[in-house]
């Protein structure tokens, strides 16, 4: 209550029709004012009171929260805001946190907006405190996308930050190939020279083809070393959809088994009931499982046995690829995702970089452990968005 209210107040009762009705317009324009302030704020806000029934809810909340009954009437429910949240997973947050007291921790959640968007929510509960007294209860509904992606763009700027190397190391494999073209293009002037000198008399045919089969190898390597610079340094723009991981591992095992078992390397899949779908991009996914079987074949040049095993643990999808081929000592598995390293005599050295990157992309993360002459395992554990939660609960119980 201000001051002037509080004078007020005092003297109500001396107060005439006229001055009332003076002053109930002066109490609804403040009022008008502050949900005016309350309704503008793009932070969603729910105030609820000791028994968490919503006395206050601004627009902006059911831009991300879904009720069971239209939002104009949550303010006269009975029902404590929990009930009426359709959204288990936040909806258990915030009873979970009311009832143990748990106040000023936020914890996010994705929701998919009417239009069928992706977005990151956090919500957060603080202490309504009113006369030193708490008198209810703040819920807070913050969107975070926006933070994410510039989390997105600072791994990627970080990325970038490496380009000085990046080039380094394509100048050093740039220059093998442009060595050798030079030389055969000198060859080919001194055979012309010569023919020119010997009455027009050109040099064997075999012996300029030679040459010019060689300049064209050569060709052919810059370009692709071009090509897999181009390729390591360009952002990724991943599409995140829900998917159902185990499906997609199913489906790539199953089409390179008859080309591993030609190599004699067994394949054992041992993958969870009822997985979570979970924020990944379907070809994204798959080319990290395609360069991963193949450094684990690379690792087998003798046959051996790969292991896939899919599981859930604290809330993440986890992927673990393991093989029993010739492994890596400490050194090679603190540099394997950098790029242009590589023990391999061919290959590039970015297919593990961009497994890295991509897995960054799903915000997730990748592990190694390996040891010489035992074998390796990669392990990626993705985030499970909060809405299969409750899912995967329900079935287990089952």
């Amino acid at each position: 209550m201000t001051n002037f209210e509080k004078r007020v107040s005092g003297k109500i009762s001396k107060l005439n029709d006229e001055q009332i009705e003076q002053l109930f317009e002066v109490l609804n324009d403040g009022k008008e004012i502050v949900e005016a302030v309350i309704n503008s704020l793009h932070t969603g806000l729910i105030v609820c009171d000791k028994e968490f029934r919503i006395k206050i809810i601004n627009k902006a909340v059911s831009r991300y929260i879904h009720f069971s009954i239209p939002t104009p009437k949550l303010r006269f429910s009975k029902l404590s805001v929990w009930d009426l949240i359709i959204d288990c997973d936040i909806a258990d947050y915030i009873k979970t946190s009311a009832v143990k007291g748990k106040f000023n921790k936020t914890k996010e959640f994705t929701v998919e907006t009417v239009d069928g968007k992706i977005r990151f929510i956090s919500v957060r509960l603080i202490p309504f405190v009113k006369k030193q007294k708490i008198a209810g209860t703040i819920i807070t509904v913050d969107d975070v996308t926006e933070k994410r992606n510039q989390e997105t763009q600072l791994r990627r700027m970080e990325g970038l930050a490496s380009l000085t190397t990046l080039a380094a190391n394509v100048a050093h494999e740039i220059k093998n190939p442009l060595g050798a073209i030079s030389i055969h293009i000198q060859l080919l002037q001194k055979a012309i020279q010569k023919a020119r000198e010997a009455e027009g008399v050109l040099p064997d045919e075999k012996f300029v083809e030679k040459h010019i089969e060689i300049v064209n190898e050569e060709i052919e390597r810059l370009n692709g070393i071009v090509v897999d610079f181009l390729f390591a340094v360009r952002p990724i723009n991943a599409e995140l959809s829900f998917n159902d991981a185990n499906t997609l591992i199913t489906q790539f095992v199953d089409f390179c088994r008859p080309e591993l078992e030609e190599k004699n390397i067994e394949v054992q899949t041992d993958l969870m009931e009822n997985p979570p779908e979970i924020l990944i991009d379907p070809k994204l996914f798959k080319q990290v499982i395609l360069n991963l079987v193949q450094n684990s074949k690379s690792a087998m040049p003798d046959g051996g046995r790969l292991w896939v095993n899919t599981l859930v643990k604290d809330g993440f999808f986890i992927l673990n690829i393991a093989d029993n081929g010739t492994g890596m000592d400490e050194n090679t598995v603190s540099r394997i995702f950098e790029p242009y390293f590589t023990t391999k005599t061919t290959g590039t050295g970015l297919g593990l970089t961009m497994v890295y990157k991509i897995i960054k992309e799903f915000s997730g993360d990748i592990q190694v452990q390996s040891f010489l002459g035992e074998g390796t395992l990669f392990s990626i554990s993705i985030p499970v968005p909060q809405r299969e939660h409750r899912l995967l609960e329900y079935s287990k119980e089952k």
